[in-house]
């Protein structure tokens, strides 16, 4: 296994490990980032959706050579699913192996299919078995969309870093994991949890740095086509549209638009593709009746008076 590269010793350091994996940050990110890494906290990070929240794990992940594990929320998530169970096909088979060649000794049979060999570590466990000096990255992805026993049985495991399973007794992290936290909002998470972490909201990026993402994730974009396409989600965002675009969908949009071959927005190239950029119908239909020409029409006056 490849050795982990040591934690950033600085907010500097910290910035240069996000930039140089292509994921441009404010200071104010790299410091709760920097201090949750010195100081062994969970980082909780909230958001709308697409702002790029996963995104720091994954890439955090990669920057210090961790495995990533992840543990994707949704609502009805339980214990077998997040934690362990039992591969209970194996044992039955385990059993009448056993009975077939005699064995009586019921004690030592519950003692061999109740092992390691068959038990399924899910995230929650598998995040808790890393070596010491190489602890993975534990991304637990939209928190926000589990019920509040969940998350009540989540403040157990992160208060300690372990976990007990009857059969096998408490297991515990050699090291704890570096903890990922992300929630898009949709209820709020309760306080007791916040409290075990550090905190930031990740909110959209201001035009220039938006601008600056583009031009990592989409090298190919022209330049005046990114400039043209931030400028235009920019003013997208001050409407009150049902799901205003993220970073996630400039970048599709950016991409989808280079392959094309465009080197500037249009008008009909605007109608044509408004699907990568807006996922509702009803924000759809405004930005195609005459508001988005609109927009488009001052972006490009804008743009030419800065130049």
């Amino acid at each position: 296994m490849t050795a982990a590269a040591p934690p950033p010793r600085s907010i500097d350091e910290t910035l240069a490990l996000l930039g140089n994996a292509d994921y441009v940050a404010d200071r104010a990110l790299a410091t709760v980032l920097f201090l949750s890494l010195r100081m062994k906290r969970p980082l909780f990070l909230e958001g709308e959706a697409g702002v790029g929240k996963t995104e720091i794990a994954k890439v955090l992940a990669s920057a210090l050579g961790r495995r990533l594990i992840r543990l994707q929320c949704y609502e009805g998530l339980d214990v077998s699913s997040a934690v362990y169970e039992w591969n209970y096909a194996a044992q039955m088979i385990e059993i009448r192996m056993e009975e077939a060649a005699g064995a009586v000794d019921r004690s030592a049979m519950e003692k061999n299919v109740f092992s390691e060999r068959y038990l399924i570590r899910r995230p929650v466990l598998d995040a808790l078995g890393g070596e010491a000096g190489n602890a993975p990255v534990f991304l637990i992805d939209e928190l926000d969309r589990t019920d509040e026993a969940f998350e009540a049985f989540l403040l157990e495991v992160l208060s300690d870093y372990q976990v007990t399973v009857p059969e096998l007794g408490t297991i515990r992290a050699a090291e704890p994991p570096i903890v990922i936290i992300t929630s898009n909002r949709t209820r709020e998470v309760h306080d007791a949890l916040k409290r075990r972490c550090l905190y930031h909201w990740v909110d959209y990026p201001d035009a220039a740095r938006e601008l600056e993402i583009v031009r990592r994730r989409v090298p190919r974009a022209n330049e005046r086509l990114s400039a043209e396409i931030v400028s235009f989600i920019q003013k997208l965002r001050g409407m009150d549209l049902f799901k205003v675009p993220g970073v996630a969908e400039t970048i599709d949009w950016a991409g989808a638009l280079t392959e094309l071959d465009k080197v500037a927005l249009d008008p009909e190239t605007l109608s044509d593709t408004i699907g990568v950029l807006l996922k509702y119908q009803d924000d759809i239909a405004r930005i195609g009746q005459g508001e988005g020409r609109r927009m488009l029409s001052e972006v490009k006056a804008e743009l030419a008076a800065a130049e």
